[in-house]
């Protein structure tokens, strides 16, 4: 069904008058790759799941071989299930609804396998490795081969460990693991990821931070803005005034910043806005935007499986009867 047709005109109208006619700079979290089996840290829990367990730190990352042995003895099993994840009709819809930046927080690679033509994978990519003492860089198969070597059956015999979201898995029996070290000068190996407490690189947030300076929207697609990161350019377009949908399941840290605020899932919605603005209703043209000042309204959209939304009156937006 289309999402436009789920809603009142003149709700989805102020959303396609934001997307429709603007640049605009996409910024997606874990939420975009759950469709493809990946678990997020902070979205609903599926009834009777375990906690999700924080990840490591950079900190204790390079404090003991310990902890490098704990970790990549869970990365190593967890490998083969994020390796072979598929982008999703999220990431699909994105790379066609787009050639502006998109800005992922995530480390699956996902959107670039789907073709995304600009993008900036903030995070880095869990697919490479890179020796914290030479900076040397290989292929995470290359590692995966040598761990493979180094601990004969160990993957087969924690296949059926819980999958974590950063591609690891939930496991403790790994005293024994054996963790190869670089080939070049005998240090440490690390996935080429920023880890929690360590930080992006300045380059990197610099070009992110120039595109979101010029863009004309901003759209927030799967992500809770936890970390500063992410949510450093929800208040940078805010500051500048320009409108910024964030599209999320459960609440996120820029809802008060946000223009306007959708409770979908993120395939749902990436596959509507693509019908909607690049192929119009019912396979027709695709419909320009209206412009409007939207920096002095501010409104939220909350939206389940089977919409249903009513105006608070105006100037205090929208509200809905259930919540994530």
């Amino acid at each position: 069904m289309s999402l436009l047709a789920s809603h009142p005109p003149h709700e989805l109208t102020r959303v396609l008058d934001i997307l429709g006619g603007r640049r605009f700079v996409t910024l997606t979290g874990a939420g975009i790759s759950t469709d493809s089996g990946i678990p997020d840290y902070r979205g609903p829990r599926p009834a009777g799941a375990p906690p999700v367990r924080m990840p490591m730190t950079y900190q204790d990352f390079v404090a003991t071989p310990q902890n490098r042995r704990r970790y990549w003895a869970r990365a190593h099993v967890g490998w083969s299930r994020m390796h072979t994840a598929d982008p999703n009709p999220g990431h699909l819809a994105l790379a066609r609804l787009t050639r502006e930046l998109v800005i992922t927080q995530n480390v699956d690679g996902l959107h670039r396998r789907a073709g995304q033509h600009h993008l900036i994978e903030l995070h880095g990519r869990i697919s490479d490795v890179v020796c914290l003492d030479c900076d040397q860089r290989r292929d995470r198969i290359w590692m995966q081969q040598t761990m493979a070597v180094a601990n004969p059956g160990y993957a087969e015999a924690h296949a059926h460990s819980i999958a974590r979201p950063d591609g690891d898995v939930d496991l403790d029996d790994t005293d024994t693991f054996v963790v190869p070290t670089c080939p070049g000068c005998g240090g440490r190996l690390k996935p080429d990821v920023v880890f929690f407490g360590e930080n992006v690189p300045k380059p990197r947030v610099a070009r992110c931070l120039a595109a979101v300076e010029e863009t004309q929207a901003l759209l927030v697609v799967g992500s809770s803005l936890t970390v500063m990161s992410g949510l450093r350019f929800v208040r940078q377009a805010h500051r500048r005034g320009v409108p910024i949908v964030i599209v999320n399941r459960g609440a996120t840290r820029g809802d008060e910043l946000a223009t306007i605020r959708l409770e979908l899932g993120c395939s749902q919605f990436l596959g509507a806005l693509l019908r909607e603005l690049r192929e119009g209703p019912a396979g027709g043209a695709a419909r320009p935007a209206a412009p409007h000042d939207y920096g002095s309204e501010r409104s939220r959209i909350v939206a389940g499986s089977a919409p249903s939304l009513s105006s608070t009156g105006p100037g205090t937006g929208f509200s809905t009867s259930s919540t994530a």
